[in-house]
């Protein structure tokens, strides 16, 4: 039924695109070259080990980048760090479909050891900024460690100096380490707090005094559900995931005199190259069952196993499904909206207190 339901998906999804933007042929050409693909931002063909990922049927998902799926942001500049790929590009191009330019910002390499995602590369990050400009907007791609500060105030004065302004922020890079707490080696915990949390106030510290100045100005956070409950052998993530909501409410405190928004998305399980291996599925299922996992789970037996606790029904959600809250929050509909947390799991969080 699964395998079914994604050949339903990809057919309508590339129906969808086709449709959506001149540039959609240079898309489908991209896509074509690398294997089958659906019209989704990604790339990357869906599988790990060479199975397939199981993907929700058209009526469990936003949909692919389309432009007018949310609110207008026609003349807006944003600025998007771990854009290269996953829900960053996914944020990225979606903002772009909505009429924003774009400074798409990522280290494009090695973080730290503490990762065990596949680093993002140059490559990635030229295909953020090719899908980007496909939607006929202007784009950028920087190279920068968000754990550099001095790094981030020299792209946010050639932003504004190239730009003209930065109307929106989205603070999203992060790496994720799976290790149980007490074999921690010391950077296994300093690097996924110094990458993900304090990166994250560095990038606000950088980016929101242009804000201030023009009095006006969105910030998105990216925390996670691991930032609203405790993880088995993910502490490092959930602490700085829990650590970027405070940031997010003091910061919305303290800017808002300024006519600065600042609010946080909080994401589901998604199929990112952040998730996408071994050990977040088989922890994904003793999280689901509380037993002890498989150690080498296939997706489709992950997907099954989780689905049927969600309320949508759906394993883990896609990128794409992230990014129409990002264009609500970066546009003039949310001029009220701030500390604000939006959850987009696919009713998961319903079984949170």
């Amino acid at each position: 039924m699964a395998n079914n339901a994604k050949s339903a998906t990809g057919a309508s999804r590339r129906g969808l695109m086709l449709g959506s933007v001149a540039g959609a042929a240079a898309l489908a050409g991209a896509a074509a070259a690398q294997g089958p693909r659906d019209g989704r931002t990604d790339t990357e063909p869906r599988v790990l080990d060479g199975n397939p990922m199981p993907e929700p049927g058209p009526d469990k998902t936003a949909g692919p980048v389309k432009p007018a799926r949310g609110s207008q942001l026609a003349g807006k500049v944003a600025v998007v760090t771990g854009a290269a790929r996953g829900i960053g590009r996914a944020i990225a191009v979606e903002l772009a479909a909505n009429g924003a330019d774009i400074v798409a910002l990522d280290i494009a390499g090695p973080v730290s050891r503490a990762s065990n995602a596949k680093p993002a590369t140059q490559a990635d990050l030229d295909e953020t900024v090719r899908q980007v400009k496909s939607y006929g907007r202007r784009c950028e791609g920087v190279k920068a460690d968000i754990r550099d500060i001095a790094a981030l105030r020299r792209v946010a004065d050639k932003t504004e100096a190239d730009f003209g302004r930065i109307d929106i922020v989205v603070a999203n890079a992060a790496i994720q380490r799976w290790v149980p707490l007490l074999e921690m080696q010391d950077d296994d915990w300093l690097d996924t707090i110094e990458n993900n949390l304090n990166g994250t106030a560095n990038t606000l510290r950088a980016f929101a005094p242009k804000m201030v100045a023009r009095k006006k100005g969105r910030i998105i956070v990216l925390s996670s559900m691991q930032g609203k409950h405790g993880t088995k052998d993910a502490s490092s993530y959930s602490a700085s995931k829990w650590g970027i909501l405070g940031l997010m409410k003091s910061a919305a405190l303290e800017l808002g005199e300024h006519n600065i928004t600042v609010n946080a998305i909080i994401p589901g399980l998604v199929d990112t190259a952040l998730t996408r291996y071994e050990k977040r599925l088989s922890e994904s299922i003793g999280e689901t069952t509380g037993k002890p996992p498989p150690e080498n789970p296939t997706p489709q037996e992950s997907w099954d196993i989780r689905a049927g606790t969600v309320p949508m029904k759906v394993g883990w959600l896609q990128p794409d499904d992230i990014s129409p809250v990002a264009v609500f929050l970066a546009s003039d509909a949310s001029a009220m909206v701030t500390g604000a947390e939006y959850e987009v799991t696919g009713g998961d969080s319903a079984k949170d207190i």
